[in-house]
């Protein structure tokens, strides 16, 4: 589903992300682990193609990032750490906009909405403004317009940050039933407890180079995700 082969990307002097290669397989949930600045966000933003990369190749079941963007971004969706939704738009007009954009039809959308509004108990908010949210409701809005044009992988940066123990919970449902219908998932955390329960595989970063990745078994062992994940950052 998603192949990082090689993939650089500097800013000035600074590597941010160093020849990482990585590959995502359908139907897994992939964690992405590293302190602060390790270059978590800008390897995501490589892959949706927000950021230009110096080197290497990123392919989207099979359509590579550089020469065939729409066909890669039609496949994908992304919610960043600090979604940049339209304030001036009230909720619903904001999803129809972004189902607009991916040509979902009239009627898979209003069901889509209905379905993932009721889901995130944000239905009676989607009248209103978005200016009028709480950073939680925003980062629901951002997960359903994520969803609505039902892509194949998705791409998340902290995205259990600044939803509610429930919303957690049900964004936790819904990735892995993603994945078990043949999609996959990439998303950053810095909570490792979660990584550890949900994800299938993981990668951990250091400086912009990969120091580890695989099954949870071959990464952590017998040890706790925590423990090795200390020990490979001292």
């Amino acid at each position: 589903m998603l192949n990082i082969s090689h993939l650089t990307k500097t800013y000035g002097e600074k590597k941010a992300v160093d020849d990482l290669s990585l590959h995502i397989a359908p139907g897994e949930i992939y964690g992405f682990i590293g302190h602060n600045g390790a270059g978590k966000t800008t390897t995501l933003k490589s892959v949706v193609g927000i950021l230009q990369f110096d080197s290497g190749e990123i392919t989207i079941a099979g359509h590579s990032v550089k020469t065939e963007p729409l066909a890669c971004k039609k496949l994908l969706a992304y919610i960043p750490d600090n979604p940049d939704l339209y304030d001036f738009m009230t909720g619903i007009q904001y999803l129809n906009f972004v189902a607009d954009i991916f040509e979902v039809p009239a009627d898979t959308r209003r069901e889509r909405i209905n379905r993932y509004a009721e889901t995130f108990e944000l239905s009676g908010d989607l009248g209103s403004a978005v200016s009028s949210y709480s950073h939680g409701m925003k980062q629901k809005l951002a997960v359903i317009s994520a969803l609505i044009h039902d892509p194949k992988l998705i791409l998340m940066d902290e995205p259990f940050v600044g939803l509610d123990p429930k919303a957690s919970h049900i964004l936790k449902e819904i990735m892995r039933d993603l994945c078990d219908a043949g999609g996959a998932i990439f998303f950053s955390t810095h909570v490792l407890e979660v990584a550890e329960k949900l994800c299938d595989k993981i990668a951990i970063i250091r400086a912009g180079q990969l120091i580890r990745s695989g099954t949870m078994e071959e990464v952590k062992g017998d040890d706790s995700l925590e423990d090795v994940f200390l020990e490979l950052e001292e």
